[in-house]
């Protein structure tokens, strides 16, 4: 049996590339309709117009998960442009690395503004729609780093970390009206990112994994396709860690 979301809608923030963008294309096969939220609103368009050619409605929103009014913004042209909202995937995320003690404050604070209370921006203002819907999917994507540290990226494991907290306290607060929430936390994951490291470097990366590879973005996605389908209704506040074994 596969996966159906006919006469779903999904927000996606940080759709229009990486993993956000397989996660989109991954909700659209299963036939929800897609809005793709992106800083980048040309990129956005683009995977939008890609989502459209499968079939299902679309629209591309520009803005910044950070500020609370574009968050809202967010919903609200979602559900103006495709009529309702059941499935919120908090992607956006940024990273700005470095040692504790050559970290500038200003690192740490963007990191913490766009991947935690961009996170609690979209989560509140979608919460007010699923609420009156009774019923909803909020599915966040955390980190494996967020579970065991990382040298070099106090700010984005603090991110992540609290995200996870996050997930959890708004499953507790919203089971009673039907919303789950969940998390999926991606190991080292084959993206542009990681592709440009040396190969050296990635090696020595995959000798941390079990399973002996890099994650792909559609692996990460499958896993946030089973979150926002009606299989997973008995799950709440957990976190699926998408590693290849290499946090257990």
């Amino acid at each position: 049996m596969m996966i159906d979301l006919k006469g779903k809608t999904a927000l996606v923030t940080g759709g229009a590339q990486g993993i956000g963008k397989a996660v989109c294309l991954a909700l659209a096969r299963a036939g929800a309709d897609i809005a793709v939220s992106d800083i980048n609103i040309e990129k956005a368009a683009e995977t939008a117009a890609e989502l459209a050619a499968l079939g299902v409605k679309t629209v591309a929103i520009g803005g910044n998960v950070a500020e609370p009014a574009a968050a809202q913004e967010m919903v609200e042209k979602t559900v103006a442009a495709l009529g309702r909202l059941d499935i919120l995937v908090n992607n956006a995320g940024i990273t700005r690395d470095n040692l504790i003690m050559r970290m500038k404050e200003d690192d740490w604070d963007l990191v913490l503004d766009v991947n935690l209370k961009g996170s609690f921006n979209c989560s509140k203002a979608a919460l007010k729609v699923m609420s009156k819907a009774r019923s909803g999917r909020i599915i966040n994507i955390a980190s494996v780093v967020g579970a065991m540290g990382n040298a070099g990226q106090a700010n984005y494991v603090a991110s992540k970390a609290g995200l996870i907290g996050l997930t959890k306290t708004v499953a507790r607060e919203y089971a009673s009206r039907n919303i789950t929430s969940n998390a999926v936390a991606p190991g080292f994951i084959d993206t542009a990112m990681t592709q440009a490291l040396p190969e050296k470097v990635r090696e020595e990366l995959m000798k941390q994994i079990p399973l002996g590879r890099l994650g792909s973005a559609e692996d990460v996605a499958d896993a946030v396709l089973f979150l926002a389908s009606d299989w997973s209704s008995y799950i709440t506040g957990h976190v699926i860690h998408v590693n290849g074994g290499m946090y257990m």
